[in-house]
């Protein structure tokens, strides 16, 4: 009976988050251990349901370049990256389409809709969803060829699904206004659409705990102003710098709150939007 009526007060103190973010839009960044890891995997699906069913409108932005690698050395194609950008010359670019686009982007809708959820996979190309303007190489980078940052979003193609219940699941592939395909970093494209369609948050799940200190703690929150001092010192480096400016992004466009979260915990997105303590680090304008 003790563990029925701890469940029912998990429940209760999930009831003022229901309340609160009861029809609004909240855009999550999937990658990472949770998206290859089978476990891992369910539970974010049985996550995202969830969501959708209280009322919340969860919209997926993937990423996928451990795959796209594979699939390049399995074709006889060394991948290549200058400052950890993959540089894409047109038959990288197919290859990137293909794995994004069809192979990812539909195991994703698939997971979700076994769990109950309706999910559509669209990329960037289709409604014209996400204009795409050439990433600016020169300097010591050189040509990076199609990779691509985003200039636009239209939101028009993500409203009318989630009005319709649909779940929208993201491949971060954008169309240039020449016509031209983009391969976009997809925390870029996660926080450019949160701010696009207005979320109530953006989630950016990883494989870390959050952002760390120099001492290897955890830091609950963050301001633009302390996020700087961090990187200015070093602290914050590497992979985690597209995923604080794309959160610093989303915030100063008007998303309510970013949060980076460990997605190697089950069901972190229930803990982080359902629970007081929350986990992993909250970024705030």
């Amino acid at each position: 009976m003790d563990r029925v009526i701890e469940k029912a007060n998990i429940l209760v103190e999930a009831l003022p988050y229901i309340r609160a973010f009861a029809g609004k839009t909240v855009v999550v960044k999937y990658g990472g251990k949770a998206q290859v890891d089978d476990r891992l995997k369910a539970g974010f699906a049985e996550d995202v349901v969830l969501m959708k069913y209280i009322g919340l409108n969860p919209v997926i932005v993937h990423g996928g370049g451990p795959q796209i690698s594979t699939m390049m050395t399995r074709l006889g194609k060394t991948p290549r990256f200058v400052d950890g950008v993959r540089v894409t010359d047109p038959e990288t670019m197919e290859i990137v389409e293909m794995v994004l686009g069809g192979v990812i982007n539909k195991e994703i809708v698939e997971l979700i809709t076994r769990h109950g959820g309706r999910a559509v996979g669209v990329s960037g190309k289709d409604g014209r969803l996400i204009t795409a303007k050439r990433l600016k190489s020169g300097g010591p980078r050189g040509d990076l060829g199609q990779v691509g940052d985003v200039a636009a979003i239209d939101p028009k193609l993500l409203v009318d699904l989630t009005t319709d219940r649909y779940i929208p699941v993201i491949a971060p592939i954008g169309v240039g206004r020449d016509g031209s395909t983009y391969n976009i970093n997809a925390d870029s494209v996660a926080g450019a659409v949160a701010r696009a369609v207005k979320a109530e948050k953006l989630m950016v799940l990883t494989d870390v705990e959050g952002i760390l200190d120099k001492r290897r703690r955890l830091i609950p929150t963050l301001s633009r102003k302390e996020i700087q001092r961090l990187i200015k010192s070093g602290t914050i480096t590497s992979g985690m710098l597209p995923k604080v400016n794309a959160c610093l992004a989303a915030v100063e466009g008007g998303v309510a709150k970013a949060h980076i979260i460990d997605g190697r915990v089950p069901h972190a997105l229930l803990l982080e939007i359902f629970t007081k303590q929350g986990i992993g680090t909250e970024i705030i304008a």
